[in-house]
């Protein structure tokens, strides 16, 4: 191609961070550009990368920031200055031309090195509701690119461009219904639920699907439960037919095949990939999410009838047995919500980005 670019995404810390990345790093790819992403040491990071062998990976020491009086910023900003003079040295060692980071406080460092070199720079989010860390980051960002058109009010006075959040390619063609069950080893006959705890927080909201299966014998179960929690839900799972436990799924395309709906947290990623492959949720926000931000996340989704909201404090096994028997038996229902859920989905979010990027670039 006549004007090939080199790009650096910063996306690590989670997976919603991450996959967003991976999807911008496979169009750009495509489109024959170079691309890095910047990635975190959490083992989240390293289980995610391991498929995505065509790509380059780039590891940095993650960093939190701690409450603004805390005593422990002072060894915040150390770390901080250290991360930012390690980003500006692999910018310069790979010649970016841009830096995009995808959210978080991992996507801080890489876009001051950035803008201290004079490189395009931007951060993408994907809540209803900004994260502080991407509302801070912003100040040193050309532009804004939004998942939900929800967020704009919260940067007022920038550039901002509404985008949609990025979906792996892999998700774009899901496998046969059948071929997808027979991979995870269920029943291919019958409703099929995926469970997705979040890598955080997730330990109340696994208790509470395994007691509520266990009032639905006939039901399976695809469950993810992160690293910290899948021995304690895979005893309490125990032998029971038709119920996967899972620490880590690497191809989601397969376990959205699976199923027929979903019970999970509501962080952006996980909801844009419902929204993608159209399926019905029961979102049960994490309640001590910064600024209760997967509340309002969730909120989107319930006002267009695309799923249902469940505050966790409000919710127990009866309840949720209840959800997913509505859901089961009313096909009416059920389809509706699949319909509402795909009209949220912006299928050409990646190439939105790119388009954003390069042509900054062309015109620069």
């Amino acid at each position: 191609m006549a004007n090939p670019f080199n790009i650096l995404i910063a996306c690590g810390g989670t997976g919603g961070h991450m996959f967003p990345g991976v999807a911008v790093a496979e169009e750009l790819d495509r489109r024959g550009h170079k691309v890095l992403l910047l990635i975190s040491e959490k083992k989240v990071d390293a289980q995610g990368a391991e498929k995505y062998g065509r790509l380059a990976f780039h590891k940095v020491p993650a960093i939190a920031k701690p409450a603004t009086f805390s005593p422990r910023m002072i060894p915040f900003l150390f770390r901080l200055w250290r991360t930012v003079r390690q980003c500006r040295q692999i910018l310069a060692q790979s010649q970016c031309d841009a830096v995009l980071g995808m959210g978080g406080f991992t996507s801080l460092p890489p876009i001051l090195a950035g803008k201290k070199l004079g490189l395009m720079t931007y951060v993408h989010d994907s809540n209803a509701l900004p994260g502080k860390a991407n509302r801070l980051t912003a100040r040193w960002c050309r532009k804004i690119l939004l998942g939900l058109e929800a967020a704009t009010p919260y940067f007022a006075g920038a550039d901002v461009v509404v985008t949609g959040t990025p979906v792996r390619q892999e998700l774009r063609a899901l496998p046969e219904r059948i071929d997808a069950r027979n991979a995870f080893g269920m029943d291919s006959h019958g409703p099929a639920v995926l469970v997705m705890g979040g890598s955080q927080g997730a330990q109340s909201l696994n208790t509470l699907v395994v007691d509520a299966a266990k009032a639905m014998p006939g039901l399976q179960f695809i469950h993810i439960t992160g690293a910290h929690d899948f021995e304690r839900v895979k005893n309490l799972v125990g032998s029971r037919e038709g119920y996967r436990v899972i620490e880590f799924c690497d191809d989601m395309a397969t376990a959205y095949a699976a199923c027929d709906m979903a019970v999970c947290r509501s962080g952006a990623s996980s909801m844009t990939e419902l929204a993608y492959v159209a399926m019905p949720s029961i979102l049960v926000p994490y309640p001590h999410a910064a600024d209760d931000h997967q509340t309002v996340n969730a909120q989107v989704f319930a006002a267009s009838g695309a799923a249902v909201l469940r505050p966790q404090d409000e919710l127990d096994a009866g309840q949720l047995v209840t959800d997913l028997t509505k859901l089961i038996e009313d096909d009416e229902y059920r389809k509706a919500m699949s319909t509402h859920a795909a009209s949220l989905a912006v299928r050409d979010a990646a190439a939105q980005i790119c388009d954003v990027i390069t042509a900054d670039l062309i015109t620069k």
